[in-house]
């Protein structure tokens, strides 16, 4: 009887078993394939940044989810870091994560899921982005979006027009301190101040280049709804004040000299509050592969649109010698 009720355990017992690892076994089949990612664009270290945290499960920073599998060589023959850093990028994307180059988009398109545009120039990112968003391919384009306002318009109309999500953000809005800021309550909002570095390129308006990422951190506390910029400047330093609805006031320091170091800081009618920033490259990753996975956009093309418009307005404030300038006249130019 004993050696008959042993037997019966152990059947049932192994009947479980089994039935738990079809059910692992079924999980893990239900698991998504990680996503193929191309690349276009290898001559920013972000290229080879992104691809390590994604592609490397042992790295301390792996997102999973996604994997850069193939990529196109592209660069800007009049930006000295581009020439002189890109090839040393794409061949460490080649040897140490197998990436697979094209001679161009269109021939990489068939072979991944989605895009990321990766090039350090704004300028040709809405020529490079067209194929994939024409193609229906999901597309991040690392900042800046493009280096015109008129390009980011432009950008978002092909989107609208194919039904294709396409969205571009600073790492810094992803940035664990920015976030703790936002979500802090200091009673009514008044005003914030942001602050970086903010070095120049004489292809891009000012603040496109790299004062991007103070810009980009001011909205993420801001929002949209500004209505009036204006810009004190000198050789070392800008500061860009908007005026908001409700006549908040936001503003933006860029620094020319200093190479690190962000920062934000939030004046409510309850409290004062202070938050460092930096790179976010893991947090920035992760809304990607979930945009990826779910084709929403974490940043409203809205608010893209009007954080670009407040670079130009800045840029039309300093040919001014500092006058106010309106969103509204910036928009106006491109019929918006």
């Amino acid at each position: 009887m004993k050696r008959h009720t042993s037997s019966r355990i152990i059947k049932v017992f192994g009947l479980i078993l089994t039935a738990a690892s079809w059910g692992f076994l079924g999980h893990l089949c239900a698991q998504p394939d990680p996503i193929r990612i191309g690349m276009i664009g290898i001559d920013t270290s972000h290229a080879t940044a992104f691809t390590e945290i994604l592609n490397n499960p042992q790295s301390p920073e792996h997102v999973p989810g996604g994997k850069v599998v193939a990529a196109v060589k592209q660069f800007s023959p009049d930006i000295e870091s581009s020439i002189s850093l890109v090839d040393g990028y794409v061949e460490k994307l080649k040897s140490e994560y197998g990436v697979r180059f094209f001679d161009t988009i269109e021939e990489m398109l068939p072979h991944v899921d989605a895009v990321m545009v990766e090039s350090v120039d704004g300028r040709p990112h809405l020529n490079q982005a067209r194929p994939a968003i024409e193609a229906g391919k999901p597309t991040f384009i690392d900042k800046p979006m493009a280096a015109s306002l008129r390009d980011v318009i432009e950008i978002f109309e092909l989107a609208k027009k194919h039904g294709t999500p396409v969205w571009s953000a600073s790492n810094l809005r992803f940035h664990d301190g920015i976030v703790k800021a936002a979500a802090t309550d200091v009673g009514e909002l008044v005003s914030a101040f942001s602050w970086g570095p903010a070095p120049l390129e004489p292809h891009h308006p000012d603040l496109m280049w790299y004062g991007i990422h103070g810009v980009e951190s001011l909205y993420t506390i801001m929002g949209t709804g500004c209505q009036t910029v204006s810009r004190v400047y000198t050789d070392g330093t800008d500061l860009v004040t908007g005026i908001w609805e409700g006549g908040r006031v936001g503003a933006v320091m860029g620094i020319r000299a200093a190479r690190r170091g962000y920062g934000i800081k939030i004046f409510g009618t309850e409290t004062i509050i202070e938050e460092g920033a930096g790179g976010a490259y893991p947090q920035l990753l992760k809304e990607v592969i979930k945009f990826f996975r779910t084709g929403q956009v974490p940043v409203s093309p809205e608010t893209t649109i009007e954080l670009f418009a407040f670079m130009e307005a800045a840029d039309e404030s300093k040919r001014r010698g500092g006058a106010p300038v309106t969103i509204d006249e910036v928009m106006s130019r491109y019929g918006k």
